[in-house]
């Protein structure tokens, strides 16, 4: 789609007549709606949508819709975000010694698969600046210890203030950021090398293989303070047997790594991610 379009993601406590308030928003200012997803958890009381319209045409300019929905939204105790799709995010990638996530997402986002720019890589090793050297992409090393980790994060927020960067990705980072750094930056998504709720953790595949487990999986999902349990965006898993070993899984789950991280990273880069407490709604 070349046309320019609006997107609104909602949550409201769920009751009769939402989806016609929401449409009917859209529609009394000309608007065209070009996606419309919705879902209701029950168990939870809420109504959760996402609406996308092609803003040629809308009787609202862009800094006049927020205030307009609002107006709608207060007395239904409806959060909500709206999006703009020519709106280009900024991305830092994390990344320690391992270049397939890296690699991939640099791959697709030169393709075209992600709607944004990557313009800083930091890394606590040296290992992978000729990658970024290749790519152009700033590449900044900064080493972290338990001794200098608070003085380091204050770099990383700096360079992410600096940058002005919208999403850390975490593409094998493997550091744990600090509950300060995530109060400061909540934006993160990380890649998980299991199939969580199972192996948090160091060591997935070696945990697993102890285990003789059948399948392997890969997660990606939301930073938070907890460790591997933000909530989640993507998952996939594969097949494995008991002739594989801990090579074999960390092969196989590469692959699975850079898939899930790619789709989760889409998914939120089209604006078609809602989180509410520990969950997701993933909008297709």
């Amino acid at each position: 789609m070349t046309s320019p379009t609006a997107t609104l993601l909602i949550s409201c406590p769920d009751q009769r007549g939402l989806v016609a308030k929401f449409a009917n928003f859209i529609y009394t200012y000309g608007g065209n709606i070009v996606h419309a997803d919705q879902h209701t958890d029950f168990a939870a009381g809420l109504f959760l949508t996402r609406l996308e319209w092609q803003l040629e045409g809308f009787g609202l300019s862009r800094e006049l819709i927020g205030a307009a929905f609002d107006a709608i939204a207060q007395p239904l105790q409806a959060t909500w975000q709206l999006h703009f799709s020519d709106t280009v995010r900024r991305i830092a990638i994390w990344v320690s010694r391992q270049e397939h996530c890296l690699l991939d997402l640099i791959w697709r986002q030169r393709a075209g698969e992600l709607p944004a720019e990557i313009n800083l890589i930091i890394s606590n090793h040296e290992d992978l600046r000729a990658i970024a050297e290749q790519f152009n992409i700033d590449y900044h090393h900064i080493p972290i210890t338990k001794e200098n980790k608070l003085d380091q994060e204050a770099k990383q927020l700096e360079l992410l203030r600096h940058y002005n960067i919208d999403l850390v990705v975490l593409a094998k980072y493997m550091q744990i950021l600090s509950p300060s750094f995530i109060e400061q930056f909540p934006n993160a998504i990380n890649i998980h090398h299991s199939f969580l709720p199972a192996f948090v953790g160091a060591n997935p595949y070696q945990q697993a293989y102890k285990r003789g487990v059948k399948i392997i999986g890969a997660t990606a999902h939301y930073v938070t303070a907890n460790l591997d349990q933000g909530p989640i965006i993507e998952q996939e898993v594969v097949r494995v047997s008991h002739r594989d070993e801990v090579a074999d899984l960390i092969r196989k789950g590469k692959d699975l790594e850079r898939m899930v991280l790619s789709r989760a990273v889409r998914s939120h880069l089209q604006n078609r991610v809602l989180v509410y407490g520990d969950r997701t709604v993933v909008f297709e």
